[in-house]
């Protein structure tokens, strides 16, 4: 008797309490000795194919016994038995059988020329493996009265006998990247061999670890806060719990919610507050390898910070002085060797620095009537962008040479895509627009209503974050040019306050505001996910360290840079400043 394609036992099934004799199953209740019977619940195709994947698993683990006793209670089998002899054979060696196992599987196979390219890739290892075995006759017999004859990918053909002239099996194998006779490679072959027949014929391997994985993917996805990366082994992780980083678990458990976000390495509390300038702090911006952090300020100076990974403590490193007019904006060579310090409107010169030495390798001024007050690496750290509002857009080299010039562009922001050629320019016009001083071409991207104070490129150089005046974040896609998210919360009128995407993959933005806080949102989340406070005036910039992703930094206007951390780092001398999650 059956139950959706799955042997049952007369319906029935016979519980064992205390004892089995010859093959009856027996119990003692009260001192009397009976039968129990009871009937089986039918199984669902769910029920069928969750003990399906418990066997292979088992069987994986080694516990072939158990998989067995499994099979035989359940009368689930693990796949089609023509199915399972094919397995039996490839894994055996055996490859006459193999292909006549083929046969019938041939109704069952999907693919039109399925069936012909399961039998290539079996000859295909038949034909390897006795070339290991030295066997050159026997191969080549293989390869022109089995493979040829079949008439599919003579190239790979080609290939496999050029395979003759390998001196000994090391050689074999590192050229034609093969593991060599044996379970490894035969289990490969199964593999391939799978994905030619359905699930409900043979398993795909290790089906249940791949739904696990996907299972905790998925759970990671969708948290707000998650900020760690998963190890892709799953003893990582508890399977017996769903993750969650957010507070949304305990309404109203303030230092719980802390406690999980510090889980997931998400900066929630002020570590350290950087006291060093005497005046308002305008840019903050971490090197490209995330050791060093650059701070630069209305009183002239630009400071040069060191991090200790193990700790998050920040140290002085250097103070590059006499920007006469202060540090609005600073840009880091791709290299991390050079660093470019602008200054507000009215400044027409910039500094370029070399970080190591602190020495001061040009300063450049095109003319006195200049304004440059933005900057941008080309990705090979040997050409620069700048410009500014007074109609300035220059290409030059280290060593301050002009290269190349846009005439007449208003620049307010620049930034040079990864491909070396294209730079992104936001204008007086309310827009972002391409440039490409190699081809002197340039079109429109974004169009927005109202000025883009500044804006941001993420790592693959596809979203951009723009900080438009009296309307706050806005990110878009450069690729379909569409306006995909405006963050909520913020409050942004028509100061230059610079954003920045990061954490883990950059899944995070964050940003200051004029009412003296920094908000954080999560890439896919218009409203904000935790809100920092802590400073008591305007945040002009924030950045997220591009290798630590549990460290922010933020510079405002009260003449403080604060770093923020994780929670767990309380301990370390910490500051009080925390997290509010909204």
């Amino acid at each position: 008797m059956q139950a959706n394609g799955c042997p049952q036992h007369n319906g029935e099934s016979i519980v064992a309490t205390s004892s089995q004799q010859n093959g009856s199953c027996t119990s003692f209740a009260n001192g009397d000795f009976h039968v129990k019977s009871i009937p089986r619940k039918p199984m669902s195709q769910t029920d069928q194919d969750i003990v399906r994947l418990i066997v292979q698993h088992l069987r994986g683990l080694g516990l072939n016994q158990t998989a067995e006793q499994l099979i035989s209670e359940s009368g689930c089998m693990l796949e089609h038995p023509a199915a399972a002899k094919l397995r039996s054979h490839v894994m055996e060696g055996e490859w006459g059988k193999a292909e006549q196992d083929l046969e019938e599987l041939k109704g069952l196979i999907e693919c039109s020329q399925g069936t012909l390219k399961m039998r290539f890739l079996i000859l295909e290892q038949k034909y390897l493996e006795l070339l290991e075995d030295k066997r050159e006759i026997d191969a080549l017999h293989c390869l022109r009265y089995e493979l040829t004859p079949l008439k599919f990918n003579t190239e790979r053909v080609h290939q496999l006998s050029t395979f003759m002239m390998c001196c000994n099996p090391e050689d074999l194998r590192e050229t034609a990247e093969w593991n060599g006779r044996g379970v490894e490679s035969r289990t490969k072959l199964i593999e391939k061999l799978q994905a030619f027949l359905p699930p409900s014929v043979m398993l795909p391997p290790r089906r249940l670890l791949t739904l696990l994985n996907q299972a905790v993917e998925q759970q990671k996805d969708k948290c707000p806060y998650h900020n760690t990366k998963f190890d892709s082994n799953l003893d990582a992780v508890s399977l017996l719990m769903d993750h969650m980083c957010s507070r949304n678990m305990f309404e109203g458990d303030r230092e719980v919610a802390y406690s999980i976000l510090k889980i997931d390495q998400f900066p929630s509390v002020t570590l350290q507050t950087l006291n060093d300038h005497c005046d308002e702090v305008w840019f903050c911006r971490f090197s490209p390898d995330g050791t060093k952090l650059a701070t630069g300020s209305k009183d002239g100076s630009l400071v040069i910070w060191e991090i200790d990974f193990s700790t998050y403590e920040l140290r002085s490193k250097k103070t590059l002085e006499n920007h006469a007019y202060g540090v609005s904006y600073i840009a880091w060579s791709p290299d991390g060797t050079h660093i470019i310090a602008c200054g507000p409107d009215d400044c027409s010169d910039i500094w370029l620095w070399n970080v190591e030495t602190g020495d001061l390798r040009v300063k450049m001024s095109q003319s006195p009537e200049d304004s440059l007050t933005t900057a941008s690496w080309h990705i090979d750290s040997k050409k620069f962008v700048t410009g500014g509002i007074r109609g300035q857009f220059y290409q030059c080299d280290l060593d301050g040479n002009m290269l190349d010039s846009w005439e007449g562009v208003r620049v307010q922001c620049i930034a040079c895509q990864n491909d070396g050629k294209t730079v992104l320019a936001a204008d007086t016009h309310h827009r972002v627009r391409s440039y490409n001083f190699d081809e002197l071409a340039d079109f429109n991207i974004i169009q927005e209503d109202h000025p883009v104070m500044s804006f941001t490129l993420n790592d693959t150089g596809r979203l951009i974050l723009l900080n438009v005046a009296t309307q706050g974040i806005h990110l878009w896609d450069l690729r379909d040019k569409c306006l995909v998210r405006k963050f909520q919360g913020v409050t942004q009128g028509f100061y230059t306050i610079h954003s920045c995407f990061g954490g883990l993959n950059q899944d995070f933005i964050a940003s200051g505001s004029e009412d003296h806080k920094v908000y954080v949102w999560h890439l896919r989340k218009e409203e904000p996910i935790t809100v920092l406070e802590g400073h008591t005036r305007t945040v002009n910039c924030v950045h997220w360290n591009p290798k630590l992703p549990g460290m922010l930094a933020s510079a405002s206007d009260d003449g403080t840079v604060r770093i923020w951390g994780p929670a767990e780092r309380l301990g370390n001398g910490c500051e009080s400043g925390r997290s509010t999650p909204v």
